[in-house]
């Protein structure tokens, strides 16, 4: 395989893309299997997971092992996106991958669902580089008026995954051993040897162009977003067996509004205040509450 011109991705847009459709190609064979590795994982623990519960003695706790990896992967898709601008996609790629086979080795070897739910949240920290960054790869190889084409097979990693996924996931649930090891510690356990040659093939087949951009890690708005997205994922999760209404439900949904916290309109941020931009401030005076005003009025004369 010939190698790609050196130069940054901006340079490569202007000319059209550098990549030949060969060189695309080989590329894309090591997003795919990453792609693929990322689906399959949810798609064999969604169906083994009854399996998994019965084995831990967890049918009650179940819900967090899925609750830990969702609210891990979101997190962490921001961070990935902001690294890989400094540092390149593809270490941060490789980082990725990295992790999620660590954290799948955790769950292979876990003892209880709380042990099983904490590993799953670290295999959710590589899953959420492995959902992210295949799109801004694709974006960095492929000129616009391509991408929807290798976009196209990004997803059918996912249809594959889909239809492959449940048959594993249930032929491993209803093994009693593998190799002297518990059926359903395979579905995790799998992502092993396809971790590595994941690991292999984007190292060797994705070649990408980088130019560091100096950013800074906006810490406040990553702790903005675990604070109020944490409890929302946590209520949509837990809700059905909480109750909707349940005061921990409603609780937990309130903090993650913005304008909870705001004893009084004038304590409120420009963030819960639309029409500040614009000049109107909310008050009785403002432009906004006399075109309310005179809106109302020309409504109840029309009456």
């Amino acid at each position: 395989m010939s190698s790609a011109q050196p130069g940054t991705a901006g340079e490569a847009a202007q000319a059209g893309g550098t990549f030949t459709h060969r060189q695309m190609v080989t590329a894309m064979s090591g997003l795919l299997l990453a792609v693929f590795l990322a689906a399959l994982d949810q798609t064999v623990v969604a169906t083994a997971m009854r399996t998994v519960a019965d084995d831990l003695h967890g049918q009650t706790e179940q819900a967090w092992a899925t609750t830990a990896y969702l609210i891990a992967s979101v997190l962490a898709m921001p961070f990935y996106g902001k690294l890989s601008d400094i540092h390149g996609r593809k270490p941060m790629y490789l980082v990725s991958i990295a992790v999620f086979v660590i954290g799948s080795v955790l769950c292979g070897t876990a003892g209880s669902m709380t042990e099983l739910a904490l590993y799953r949240a670290v295999q959710g920290l590589g899953g959420g580089g492995l959902m992210s960054l295949p799109t801004a790869v694709v974006a960095d190889l492929a000129p616009v008026r391509e991408r929807g084409r290798y976009f196209a097979f990004l997803q059918l990693a996912w249809v594959a995954a889909s239809v492959v996924g449940p048959l594993a996931g249930g032929a491993f649930a209803e093994a009693g051993a593998v190799f002297g090891v518990a059926g359903w510690r395979w579905v995790f356990l799998l992502n092993v040897p396809l971790g590595l040659l994941a690991l292999v093939t984007v190292r060797k087949a994705l070649t990408l162009p980088h130019e560091r951009r100096a950013h800074r890690m906006d810490v406040l708005g990553a702790a903005a977003l675990a604070l109020f997205l944490v409890p929302l994922l946590i209520v949509a999760e837990q809700g059905r067996s909480w109750g909707w209404t349940a005061p921990v439900s409603s609780s937990s949904s309130r903090w993650a509004r913005p304008d909870w916290r705001c004893s009084s309109p004038s304590s409120c941020g420009a963030a819960t205040k639309p029409y500040s931009r614009s000049g109107c401030s909310g008050g009785a005076a403002s432009p906004c509450a006399r075109r309310s005003t005179s809106r109302s009025g020309s409504a109840s004369s029309v009456r």
